[in-house]
Parts: C-alpha cells; structure tokens; sequence
C-alpha cells in the first residue's frame, strides 16, 4: 500500500521509541497493522491475559476506521468521496477530520493542502502534473454534515497528513476507557498516556539516515515526525512525498520536522505542513494550537550532511 505506509515509513525512521528501562513490572503488547502500516501499543503494568480482549478491541476499531480514511479501499469513505465527487451523509469522523483540515491549511498558509492528492498521483505515476495542479486547491473543497462535494472535476483527497493521527487518538481514547492509563500508542505517529514503570516514555527524534538528533520525553502528550526525503517520487530529481500545493514541488531543502501536541492527528497535521515552512513560518502556525510544540525543524543543503541547517531553522 503506497500511500500513508511513507509516512509510517518515517515513524519507524525518524521516531524510534526507547522505552525506560524498568523494573520487572508486567507489560503487555500488540503488534498489529493500521491502514496498510506497522503499529504497536505497549501497556505498562499490564499482563497479556488482562490485555487480550482489549487488543481484540483495538483490532476492530482500526478496521472500522480504515473504511473511513483509507485511500485505497475502494469501499472507504474517502474512496468513494474521491470516485464520486460527493459524499452524503460522511461519517462523523471524516467530518471532523476535515474540519481540522481547514484549519491547518489557514495556519499554514495553505501549505496543508488535502486536494494534493491529484498532483501527488500525477508525479508518482512518473506523469507532468501541470493538468494536474488545475484540480488542486482547498477551497474547492465544500464540507457539511449532510455533504462532502468537490466543486471541480478531477480533485481528489488524500488524508495521509492526518489519518494516522487520528487513529493513534482513537486508540489511545478506546485503552482509556478500558481503565489504562500507561500506555503508548505508534501507528505512525506517538500518543503517550501516564509513565512507563514510572518513568515518562522516551522517544528519538532520528533524521532520514537514522542519526538520532533530538530525544524528547512524553507523558500525556503526541509526537509527530515529518521528513520530505522520506520517501522520494521521482529519484532523478529529488522529489520527494511532501508536495507543495502553493508551487507543485517540495521545499527548497530538504527538511525534518517534529512537533508534538495534545493530539497524535494535530501533531501530524502541523509536522506535514511545517515542512513546507521556513522556521519562523513554521512557529507561527504551531502557535496557531494552543499545546503544540515546535521540537524541531532542521534543513540542509545538498552535501552539507544531515547536521545543516538552513538560517532560522531550529532543533
């Protein structure tokens, strides 16, 4: 599945999580896939057996929310939505979903675009996306509770910058109303409930190459980890996944960036978008979500290792 597994891609890459060492305390976990991805949760002071009606639980909310979100089920919402043109009466989740969307894409500066998805397929089908572009933009995009419309022919959604994150949410609220409370959650983006043995849940900001660069605590809070070389589109000029719906390329320099925030789908949204942001555009969008952090946002130029960093840009 090409689609959000490059971003899960990064997660394993860029987001490498080290859980504290600890005393022998029991801890139960699940290895599982979500939208095409690897993910895991991992519960402190949990034995399996308590665990394993939850992670049937878990199992089955992934896949009701795959035949939301997955770009390529062709019985998913956004399948349909994508096919059609229209979507009656979406599901809730979509709604609020993109109801996010709108706002990330005023924060950003239009930088977070969902209606990428029609130049994203152009240039990974090695096709020019000049036609392409015509059917990008934002505000074409008309959402309600009753309806979901495009408002020109050929536009199309992908939800990879977001998708993950609210998955990662739902779980993480799914294991707290079973009773958890130390938990963390990796379905491509981080969501970290209470502590580890006592101890907050670590994690490694890595760039591309594996090279840790930034190692963050989490306790009660998301991490999201962005990076534009993740995945490459076309090899022979550099293109990478992340697109810019503003000039119909990636950023000038290749970039990482993690932000971390009250929620895995915020956090997601911001480290997508942010990539295509210098570092002080970058910090006014975050500033935009109350409880979003900025953790890091480095840029280099070709040759200059991972360790550059172009001026105003921050670890």
């Amino acid at each position: 599945m090409p689609g959000l597994s490059r971003r899960r891609f990064l997660a394993i890459s860029a987001a490498a999580v080290a859980v504290a060492p600890g005393a022998e305390a029991a801890t139960a976990s699940w290895r599982g896939q979500a939208l095409g991805a690897r993910a895991s949760i991992t519960l402190g002071g949990v034995g399996h057996a308590r665990a394993e009606e939850t992670f049937a639980a878990v199992t089955a909310e992934i896949e009701r929310l795959e035949r939301i979100f997955s770009l390529y089920r062709p019985e998913s919402a956004l399948s349909r939505l994508n096919a059609a043109g229209r979507l009656a009466a979406p599901p809730a989740e979509l709604v609020e979903t993109l109801a996010l969307c709108d706002r990330l894409f005023a924060a950003t500066g239009g930088a977070f675009d969902p209606s990428i998805q029609p130049l994203w397929t152009a240039l990974a089908g090695g096709r020019d996306g000049k036609n392409a572009r015509r059917a990008v933009g934002w505000p074409g995009v008309r959402v309600s509770a009753a309806e979901i419309a495009f408002r020109q022919p050929g536009m199309a959604l992908t939800l990879n910058g977001v998708a993950q994150g609210y998955i990662t949410d739902a779980i993480a609220r799914l294991l707290v109303e079973r009773g958890y409370r130390n938990v963390l959650v990796d379905i491509g983006e981080l969501r970290a409930l209470g502590t580890h043995h006592g101890t907050p849940w670590v994690a490694d900001v890595a760039a591309p190459g594996g090279r840790a660069v930034r190692r963050l605590t989490l306790s009660d809070r998301a991490l999201a980890v962005s990076a534009t070389l993740g995945t490459l589109l076309d090899r022979r000029r550099g293109t990478g996944h992340i697109l810019d719906p503003r000039t119909g390329s990636g950023p000038p320099l290749p970039r990482l960036v993690a932000v971390s925030a009250p929620s895995a789908v915020l956090a997601d949204g911001l480290s997508t978008g942010c990539c295509l942001l210098s570092g002080a555009e970058a910090r006014l969008a975050v500033a935009a979500f109350p409880g979003a952090r900025l953790e890091c946002h480095r840029s280099w130029r070709p040759g200059a290792g991972e360790a550059g960093r172009a001026p105003g840009d921050r670890a």
